[in-house]
């Protein structure tokens, strides 16, 4: 079987069908291809457990670059995002510390744990706000190559020198103190308080290889406040029907733009010859042909598993072997029979709702993280948990409830050689629903059903190398002109017509969208065709 496309895109999660609708939009004959027998790669919905849908791999959305969603008319498609917008973190001694997203009665709760950390939030919050203002005009426009001569990165270097030079001399230096710093140092500037630093850490390693101390943890923590919900910006919400509304949306947006999407459809091979993308080769032996290729998968997946190395530069090999790529996370999701109760939160607290953590210090997390580099899952680890069926009923049958919980630290490799597929496995969720039962007594005897996903599990089903989630460290070395590599982070690559758009391409992972529009836009350029008009971004440029 053979046959011929104009563009041919490899892999159906979200930044894989961002591409393709651009370009399917444009008039081009695409087809999208996925190894799994369904589409969304980690921002799936699935049904493990009858009657409950779980968000198995992604279970929040904010980051969704709200230009893709208006272009490609993705509510109109059914996506619907729910915020949410409270949060705590519980204390072994029977209390709690709160988020609430209400500007005045979080520095009412703060207060309650220090005057001075109250005050003190203002600076921290103008401060990180400071940082998203300057990032997000940077996140739908390509990254400059520093070196290079064309006209289109001098021109975008320049936009950046602008940017920047406009912050002011003091902001230019707090800048890049920002970015090079640790999460832990630049909490310890603001706040006193254990619990609270603890509770605003661990967005800066939710994903990553890296501790509280490890420097570029910051930013990873400016990663996760720049998105938005319905104009309010650093909201997270619930996707109605779990994250897969987000690439089913994305699939019926592309399916009514002309584009094809063939799933349980691997790619065995990109075809190249004299340097030019020829096409694919199928899993089953089946041979597709188009002059442009575009990669959904990370740049280590892509390059040392699907491209032939005598095709690509010594160098560039190199480069895409070093491009770290670190498995540390792990996710359980549960149906519960009922809502298990907190007794250290108040009747009806709102916080129930957001994210729930359990970690007290910013000693505590970095103890974590060195039983990751030890090569064991933590024993005291960090989780993000949540109950989305507070929000959204549709997950889960009347009166019962999904949580979802994902776990720092958990390593790809176990020192001791045991395998992910054995014992290790319930051992590990048993860690978790321990601590989780340290401070709801009711919660083990509501599991019905628990779904463990380890950095194997992820790796294999879902295709992210060791299981990272954002396709490569979010740290300063793997930022902008250096993500994936130097000289290639405008989604090209040294062959030509085949392009990137997973997260190992600027700006990088999360649920964001940027890096397919982005490619998409790359792609169009090259084909002669006209770009303005594609995003707002591109507008403005």
């Amino acid at each position: 079987m053979s046959g011929r496309y104009d563009v041919i895109v490899v892999g159906a999660g979200h930044n894989g069908l961002t591409a393709a609708c651009y370009l399917a939009k444009r008039g081009l004959k695409t087809l999208v291809l996925e190894r799994s027998d369904w589409i969304g790669g980690a921002a799936v919905s699935r049904e493990l457990y009858e009657g409950w849908t779980y968000s198995n791999c992604s279970y929040v959305c904010s980051l969704l670059r709200p230009e893709v969603v208006r272009d490609l008319d993705l509510p109109r498609h059914g996506l619907q995002v729910i915020p949410y917008e409270s949060g705590a973190t519980f204390t072994r001694d029977g209390g709690y510390f709160a988020y609430y997203s209400d500007h005045d009665a979080l520095r009412r709760e703060i207060s309650r744990f220090s005057r001075r950390d109250a005050d003190n939030y203002e600076r921290y919050a103008r401060a990180v706000m400071r940082q998203c203002r300057f990032i997000k005009p940077l996140l739908l426009r390509a990254a400059p190559d520093p070196v290079s001569n064309r006209p289109r990165d001098i021109a975008e270097l320049l936009f950046l020198g602008k940017r920047f030079h406009d912050l002011g001399d003091r902001e230019m230096g707090e800048t890049i103190r920002f970015w090079t710093m640790s999460i832990g140092e630049f909490l310890d500037e603001y706040f006193e308080t254990d619990v609270i630093k603890a509770h605003f850490a661990g967005s800066g390693i939710i994903g990553t290889g890296l501790g509280v101390y490890s420097p570029g943890t910051a930013y990873v923590l400016l990663h996760h406040y720049m998105g938005e919900v319905d104009g309010t910006i650093g909201a997270w919400g619930f996707t109605r029907g779990g994250m897969g509304g987000v690439t089913q949306a994305m699939a019926r947006a592309l399916i009514e733009a002309g584009g094809e999407i063939r799933a349980g459809a691997g790619v065995a091979q990109i075809l190249s010859k004299d340097g030019k993308t020829k096409g694919v080769v199928l899993d089953n032996g089946d041979v597709l042909e188009a002059s442009t290729v575009i990669s959904n998968m990370d740049v280590k997946r892509t390059f040392l598993n699907h491209v032939e190395a005598k095709d690509l530069p010594d160098d560039f090999v190199k480069a895409v072997k070093r491009f770290k790529i670190r498995g540390s996370s792990a996710k359980l999701n549960i149906a519960l029979d009922g809502f298990p109760s907190f007794p250290a939160a108040p009747a009806g607290a709102p916080f129930l709702k957001g994210d729930l953590h359990a970690s007290e210090s910013l000693d505590e997390l970095e103890r974590a993280y060195d039983d990751w580099k030890a090569g064991r899952w933590s024993s005291d680890p960090y989780f993000d948990m949540l109950i989305p069926t507070c929000i959204d009923p549709t997950m889960a049958p009347p009166g019962k409830h999904m949580m979802t919980v994902f776990v720092q630290y958990a390593p790809y490799e176990l020192a001791s050689g045991e395998s992910w597929d054995g014992p290790a496995r319930d051992r590990m969720a048993e860690t978790v629903i321990a601590k989780i039962a340290e401070h709801s007594p009711d919660f083990r005897d509501l599991i019905l059903h628990k779904e463990v996903r380890t950095p194997w599990d992820i790796e294999r089903e879902v295709g992210l190398t060791e299981g990272n989630i954002f396709q490569g460290e979010l740290t300063f070395d793997q930022m902008f002109f250096n993500r994936p590599v130097p000289g290639y982070a405008d989604y090209r690559t040294p062959i030509k017509g085949l392009y990137l758009c997973g997260s190992s391409s600027h700006p990088g992972g999360g649920v964001m969208a940027a890096p397919g529009a982005n490619a998409a836009r790359e792609v169009l350029r090259d084909l002669g065709m006209k770009v303005s008009g594609l995003t707002p971004a591109e507008r403005a440029a």
